[in-house]
């Protein structure tokens, strides 16, 4: 099984996932198109004032998700960064990488890893309960959401338990890999998908949460 788990089921997981994910960033770019550069009437254009220009930036804050829901902002922001940063910088996995494809990155200390894997499994709960206890977030909410949930934070809690001997190794290391197999297989596919396309709609599609202008807009 380790050897299956190890050898071709990672390699198909690879495939899927690259695949995928070029496919989804093909349909997206398809469903946009260059923004149109041509500028309106100088009559039609109001410049704003030097107060205006002063107050934007505190009023974008206002408007933001950290203004209007300030612990969710904090908690999403720390919850990503380590869910990010704990499968590309821990130690093992970067061992993996270089003994599979011959690349590896800098790696964390695994006493900081555990750490941030302990955030991001205190995150997911807390993602849960919000989901169980706030009335508007409850009445969005399905069991392909809760499911999702569970597929993100299931490598992390199982990489925890094979990294404190919990079980058996070998078993939880298998059972480890298959989670994040699973995983990686989902990001193309459902909302996980988020975690790759977040840097292009907020960085090629021009809108209101556009890091930039954007050079691309939605096709109509």
């Amino acid at each position: 099984m380790y050897d299956l788990v190890f050898g071709p089921l990672m390699w198909l997981t690879t495939l899927i996932f690259i695949g995928g994910v070029g496919y989804r960033a093909y349909q997206l770019v398809q469903l946009t198109k260059k923004k149109d550069r041509a500028r309106c009437p100088a009559t039609a254009i109001r410049e704003d004032s030097p107060e205006e220009r002063k107050f934007r930036p505190i009023v974008r804050l206002q408007n933001s998700v950290l203004g209007q829901h300030p612990i969710m902002a904090i908690v999403s922001f720390v919850f990503h960064v380590c869910l990010f940063a704990v499968p590309v910088l821990c130690l093992g996995h970067n061992e993996t990488l270089y003994q599979f494809w011959g690349i590896c990155f800098f790696s964390l200390p695994d006493a900081l890893i555990n750490i941030m894997t302990i955030i991001v499994l205190v995150g997911g709960l807390f993602f849960f309960l919000r989901r169980m206890a706030v009335p508007r977030v409850r009445a969005v909410s399905s069991t392909y959401d809760h499911l999702i949930l569970l597929i993100t934070i299931a490598p992390f809690m199982t990489g925890f338990f094979a990294y404190h001997q919990w079980g058996d190794p070998r078993t939880m290391i298998i059972i480890h890999a298959l989670t994040g197999q699973l995983m990686l297989i989902s990001i193309p596919f459902t909302k996980l998908g988020h975690m790759v396309f977040f840097f292009f709609a907020r960085c090629l599609l021009g809108s209101e949460f556009s890091f930039g202008r954007g050079a691309r807009e939605w096709a109509t």
